[in-house]
């Protein structure tokens, strides 16, 4: 028999990686990570009034929506077999103070929307969030003192929020404030509240990052803001400091950690699955959205594959899921499939 050994077959010892790429079938046998509808999260905004849907320019494709317009929606998403909604308000100005206190309004927009989409699509998760920047009228995360984020009071508020969120029907509880302790007292204030099955989804490494700027602009606080939040957001710089935030988190009680952003932080999606194990879950941010709708919009990049290719990636670096405003139309297109 004629040997046909090619040099090739002697460089690699005979080891070739396109033989598991050759075909459609083998490729998909072999293939490693996922991307299914179960992967989804889809974040939402929800604004005064009824009957209203409100297009973000910064965000094209996404809208603030009224609650009626938000059960819909949440009725969609049900169909799709998206999980679970991540709940946004844009309130009236007139109600944002110094310590965002209509946080703590039981009627407040939020909870409201809350009770509306459990009792029109119970099988759907409502993850909420407590910071209140929605709520404050200089548009920082925490209560302003000076010139200072209060740490300890920001926190007893959040708690308070929190148990409020828990009695309007949200299933989860996302902080993402980053205050000090505030997974360990909202933990204990939903378990005092009699709140022991609602979860505590931790914004466990939240970066000052520059990718924030649609989504401030969809719940009007771009223009309020003073200053900057790097006393208490963490330094995209750090990736041990981003580590040692999340282990308090997971000591004090988190069952379900979040990195934010999520592209530029594929690393500390990976290190905190491996480090501690829990559901991890990465937030594609109205920036990263934003790159990408714009970039398809010009022609630049084709906007299907980049947007299945980046939410893979969160998968590949060891997400169990994603927050994206992509969710929807990411999920038609797996129902096709």
């Amino acid at each position: 028999m004629q040997d046909r050994t090619h040099l090739v077959d002697d460089i690699t010892g005979h080891r070739r990686m396109r033989r598991n790429r050759k075909a459609d079938w083998t490729r998909r046998l072999v293939q490693e990570n996922r991307l299914t509808v179960d992967d989804l999260i889809w974040p939402i905004f929800i604004v005064p009034g009824s009957g209203i849907i409100d297009p973000i320019p910064a965000m094209p494709g996404v809208n603030r929506m009224s609650i009626d317009k938000a059960v819909e929606a949440a009725r969609e998403a049900a169909g799709l077999g998206i999980p679970a909604l991540a709940t946004f308000p844009n309130i009236e100005m007139e109600l944002r103070d110094e310590t965002g206190s209509n946080s703590l309004e039981a009627n407040n927009l939020i909870n409201m929307a809350t009770a509306a989409i459990k009792k029109a699509v119970p099988n759907i998760g409502v993850i909420t969030d407590v910071a209140l920047d929605p709520f404050t009228s200089h548009g920082h995360d925490g209560i302003l003192r000076g010139s200072e984020i209060v740490n300890d009071e920001t926190v007893d508020q959040v708690a308070r929020a929190a148990v409020m969120q828990a009695d309007a029907g949200a299933d989860i509880i996302a902080p993402s404030e980053m205050m000090d302790g505030r997974i360990g007292a909202i933990r204990m204030a939903l378990d005092a509240a009699g709140h022991q099955s609602v979860g505590i989804m931790s914004y466990a490494t939240k970066f000052a990052s520059a990718f924030y700027g649609p989504y401030r602009e969809a719940i009007s606080t771009g223009g309020l803001l003073k200053d900057d939040k790097k006393t208490y957001y963490i330094d995209p710089a750090n990736g041990t400091e981003a580590i040692r935030d999340a282990a308090l988190d997971v000591e004090e009680g988190a069952d379900m950690l979040m990195v934010k952003p999520g592209l530029p932080y594929l690393d500390i999606c990976w290190r905190m699955k491996e480090a501690f194990g829990l559901p991890t879950f990465a937030y594609q941010v109205s920036g990263e959205y934003t790159q990408i709708k714009a970039a398809a919009m010009n022609g630049w990049i084709d906007g299907e594959r980049a947007m299945l290719e980046t939410l893979l990636s969160f998968k590949r670096a060891g997400c169990d899921g994603v927050l994206t405003y992509f969710a929807v139309e990411v999920a038609k297109i797996l129902a096709k499939r």
